[in-house]
């Protein structure tokens, strides 16, 4: 008994919990004493995966800061809005994320660009890929806090490090000089080296006005549009048609 104890005690300090929980599971089980060795270690390893890939996945969730918790298997394609089930069946299996690809989703508010950007997020996080959510206009006063305190290097690898960064509501606020460029090294970073997700109500050819300086809008759009998925939906927004009791997707935008 002594042993078992010792034994259950140093799995817990190497952090074995599964491992732990199972082998105790198993000393209160007759049903499970009865099992072959083999099978009962490989029990305990099972659990153990299981438990450490569950971690993950509420680790990586819970660092995303996704503004709606969107589950693909929701994603709504009765409505009329232009979302093409094939197209997002092949985004929903992360080759962009791969492949270093960007996504864009443009069209009026209410027809469930957030909601869809967060439910693609969820999948790249269940396939374990680091994911950032945040509106521009908050990434924008971040960075301008940690330009402040001395942290903007910190910040910005630390936004380096996602494979995808998903930004909300793109052009909806409008960008001082500083934030411009510090929008383009922003991008700068991820070109080649991982991908972006942007979501917003202007249309992309009216993004260059937006931006303001042609030459920062030259190379932001450049290292934007070219690597990317372009989907643009329509319709009335799904708040207007919908209660969110009836449907997931009814809150989305």
């Amino acid at each position: 008994m002594m042993l078992i104890e010792q034994t259950l005690n140093q799995l817990r300090a190497l952090r074995l919990l599964g491992m732990a929980q199972s082998i105790e599971d198993q000393r209160l089980s007759t049903e499970l004493q009865s099992l072959s060795f083999d099978e009962r270690i490989g029990m305990a390893v099972d659990i153990e995966v299981q438990q450490r890939e569950t971690r993950k996945l509420n680790r990586l969730i819970k660092q995303a800061k996704f503004k709606h918790d969107a589950a693909p298997e929701d994603i709504n394609y009765r409505s009329k809005r232009g979302l093409d089930r094939q197209v997002i069946a092949n985004l929903l299996s992360s080759d962009y994320l791969q492949n270093k690809q960007n996504i864009i989703f443009t069209g009026p508010t209410g027809v469930g660009k957030t909601w869809l950007a967060c439910a693609l997020g969820q999948q790249a996080v269940r396939r374990s890929y680091p994911v950032l959510y945040t509106r521009l206009s908050r990434l924008i006063e971040d960075i301008d806090i940690a330009r402040g305190d001395g942290s903007l290097p910190q910040l910005r690898r630390n936004i380096s490090k996602k494979s995808l960064l998903i930004l909300d509501d793109w052009a909806l606020s409008p960008l001082t000089k500083s934030a411009r460029h510090e929008l383009l090294e922003i991008i700068d970073d991820r070109l080649g080296n991982s991908s972006l997700m942007i979501t917003s109500q202007l249309p992309i050819e009216k993004w260059h006005e937006y931006l303001g300086e042609a030459t920062i809008a030259d190379a932001i759009l450049d290292r934007i549009v070219h690597q990317s998925h372009i989907i643009k939906l329509e319709g009335e927004s799904m708040r207007k048609k919908m209660s969110p009791l009836k449907n997931k997707e009814a809150d989305n935008e």
